[in-house]
């Protein structure tokens, strides 16, 4: 994972995964999750307390989009278009996390997927080509590379 720009929220993200790792429980980990200890480093950047998070979310068992929509959610509780399904999932993830707020466009891979979010204020731009030949061009700007217009 990777950002351009800034977690505005990160003290209070750490302090409150920090706050919730002694009441933590797990099926899967069961007594050896306490090894997983500290999830989050008070001293780490944004960038590593936010990739340390994610990657913790996905040994979880939950996905890599799961685990983007939770940290980084749409700006949901207004939106009276959205999908029910899609609703509930952010519902019951705020319950579990806070919103890790920027200004940020986040970027982010497993080796299977890639993909790309902005935080839910959408403060920082992001801009992206699909190339003909399958390769993903994305800045917070237009014209950062030189791309054939055959290739577009």
């Amino acid at each position: 994972m990777c950002h351009n720009g800034e977690i505005n929220t990160l003290k209070g993200n750490v302090n409150l995964i920090s706050a919730r790792q002694g009441v933590a429980q797990s099926d899967l980990f069961q007594e050896k999750l306490k090894d997983l200890f500290p999830i989050a480093e008070p001293d780490s950047s944004d960038s590593g307390n936010f990739d340390n998070i994610l990657e913790f979310l996905m040994l979880t068992g939950r996905t890599l989009q799961e685990s983007i929509m939770m940290m980084i959610p749409e700006a949901w509780q207004s939106n009276e278009i959205m999908n029910q399904d899609k609703r509930a999932f952010y519902e019951y993830s705020s319950s579990l996390m806070e919103p890790w707020d920027g200004p940020a466009s986040i970027v982010f891979t497993d080796g299977n997927y890639i993909g790309a979010v902005l935080d839910r204020n959408g403060l920082r731009p992001s801009r992206y080509y699909v190339t003909k030949d399958d390769k993903v061009i994305m800045a917070s700007e237009v014209g950062v590379l030189p791309v054939d217009p055959k290739m577009c």
